[in-house]
């Protein structure tokens, strides 16, 4: 990549467009590193993949603007972390990102001190960010790293060499995250998220020093679609691709063969990814003929929120882009400013809601929900996803229900981005908590009303999970085995097992269900009929008093997710 020493020791505009793409290129060999330190045993490891894609999401935006001034470069990249924030992680770290954007706002150019002042300014937008900031994460990490800039830029030093102390101190700090969070320790680990932004400052100190990839180290697999690297690591157009039809969609069905369409359509192109439940999946392929992908498609259910993009159209903005050229008419290049624009509204209110599972998905609509997004553990949707939904809902008052703990900072950034709207986000962090929510909810109400009520409902529903280990691990003194059965309540990992119906019966023992009124079951894609009538006919046996509601939520991961009330 280009040094970023060309005006001395100045960082530019192009300089910090090298520098986003290099630290997504890090993190791209790097992110299943990162998510393997996850230290709760359960399949939700992703501290890695969605720090990723949130800094991938800042370099396409970087590389699209036109002029090298570093104020513009440092804001798109800001934009662009925004929107593709998915869960904490992906959060805190769009958060520094809008510092360091603030930090170098109206600069044309930055010295080392300026660039470690934004860092710093960095930091403390982050730790303002999180409502009960926590040391030993990525929080303090950051904040070592930026003190450690600050000192050495104090001193005189060069931008690289700046950058290359704040990592040292930033190092030093991870090190020390298991002192400051015992859970880390315990489990014998570092904190995912530290980690993860010291990965992207690696990748920003190469691309200072003008190191390619193949220079600096042996990385394999990132490449922004449609843009490729140099030997030298920058931008070039590309001429020709063989699959150059980027193409994702959701299919909706039931039985879905995801293992079959893998085998299917794999010789069809590159890039693939065939990921969700046999009743959703999420289909992306780079591929010569999208028509005959979605063809193939079809015959396994119906097809939603199809997108082809012609990569060669994106490759070919993107060089007028960096030329400081406008980009023609009718070109793939896209504005994520276009995302905050809303359809007319027609009515007051509107629900939005994170869910997983086909069968769940249809509860949240049956109460009134207007738009759903699949998501959850492992599949954390963007800050852009929620937008894109809250713009599809045409309500001057919209109330987002995330449903998941991962998921409540992205979802308020949704407030900052929709500004002709009211975005009001209520905090559940559970499927039972947003049905208890959407039940108190009465579009007759006032705003704060409703918004009070929903809040207050969340406090009276217990919230349970029954689910697997995914590795061996010591955890909040238990000893687990791979593959052990594991009984979550509030989060919290209560029970553990060899037999899925005993670990649910003990959950449900934990969360008191005999002093509640309902229970609420929702079975897992992996759940058998006749396994969900024996816990069944247990709760009746046990207390006849107490009401049972069994559904087949169809969700992945989780073979029971159980509500109290």
């Amino acid at each position: 990549m280009k040094p970023g020493t060309d005006l001395g020791n100045m960082i530019t505009g192009q300089t910090w467009k090298d520098m986003m793409i290099a630290g997504a290129q890090v993190l791209e060999a790097k992110k299943r590193e990162v998510d393997a330190l996850n230290v709760f045993p359960v399949p939700d490891g992703d501290t890695g993949t969605n720090m990723h894609l949130t800094i991938q999401s800042a370099a396409k935006e970087a590389a699209k603007v036109p002029g090298e001034a570093l104020t513009d470069v440092a804001t798109a990249a800001s934009m662009g972390s925004l929107m593709g924030a998915r869960g904490n992680s992906g959060v805190i770290l769009s958060q520094l990102m809008r510092g360091i954007a603030k930090g170098l706002e109206g600069l044309a150019t930055a010295n080392a001190q300026q660039i470690a002042q934004a860092l710093q300014t960095g930091v403390d937008t982050a730790y303002k960010a999180v409502m009960k900031p926590v040391e030993g994460t990525i929080l303090t990490v950051s904040k070592e790293a930026a003190r450690g800039a600050l000192s050495k830029a104090k001193a005189g030093a060069a931008p690289l060499d700046t950058l290359k102390e704040a990592y040292q101190k930033g190092q030093a700090a991870l090190i020390r995250t298991p002192e400051l969070l015992p859970v880390l320790k315990q489990a014998g680990v570092v904190d995912a998220g530290g980690k993860g932004f010291l990965v992207i400052l690696s990748g920003w100190i190469r691309a200072i020093e003008g190191l390619s990839l193949e220079e600096s180290e042996s990385l394999d697999g990132y490449q922004q679609e449609g843009v490729a690297e140099s030997s030298q690591g920058g931008f070039f157009p590309i001429k020709d691709l063989e699959y150059p039809y980027c193409t994702e969609f959701l299919v909706k069905g039931e039985r879905i063969p995801l293992e079959q369409i893998k085998t299917d359509i794999s010789g069809w192109g590159d890039s693939m990814l065939v990921v969700g439940t046999p009743e959703v999946v999420k289909i992306h392929i780079h591929t010569k003929n999208p028509g005959r992908v979605l063809e193939y498609a079809i015959q396994w259910g119906a097809l939603h929120e199809v997108a082809i993009h012609n990569m060669l159209a994106q490759n070919e903005a993107m060089a007028h882009a960096l030329k400081g050229e406008k980009p023609e008419a009718g070109s793939e290049a896209t504005d994520t400013e276009q995302l905050a624009k809303a359809p007319e509204v027609t009515k007051e209110y509107g629900v939005v809601a994170v869910v997983m599972g086909e069968g769940i998905a249809r509860v949240f609509t049956s109460l009134g929900v207007d738009q759903v997004v699949f998501g959850g553990q492992t599949m954390n949707p963007s800050t852009e996803d929620l937008v894109e939904a809250a713009r599809k809902t045409a309500a001057r008052n919209i109330y987002i229900l995330p449903n998941n703990a991962n998921i409540i900072l992205a979802a308020r950034q949704v407030q900052e981005i929709l500004k002709d709207r009211k975005v009001y986000v209520i905090p559940s962090k559970s499927i039972p908590q947003g049905i208890s929510a959407l039940m108190n909810f009465l579009p007759d109400e006032g705003t704060e009303k409703n918004l009070s009520t929903m809040e207050g409902a969340l406090s009276r529903v217990g919230s349970g999970e029954v689910t697997y280990a995914v590795r061996d691990s010591q955890y909040d003194g238990f000893s687990i085995e791979e593959g052990d059965i594991l009984g979550l309540v509030e989060d919290k990992l209560t029970v553990t097992g060899k037999d899925r119906l005993d670990v649910a019966k003990a959950t449900l023992e934990h969360m008191n269900w005999r002093d509640y009124d309902l229970v609420t079951i929702f079975l897992g894609q992996d759940v058998v009929p006749e396994e969900a009538k024996t816990l069944e006919e247990w709760l009746h046996a046990e207390n006849r008093d107490v009401e049972v509601e069994v559904y087949p939520g169809g969700q992945p991961l989780y073979y029971y997710i159980l509500g109290v009330e």
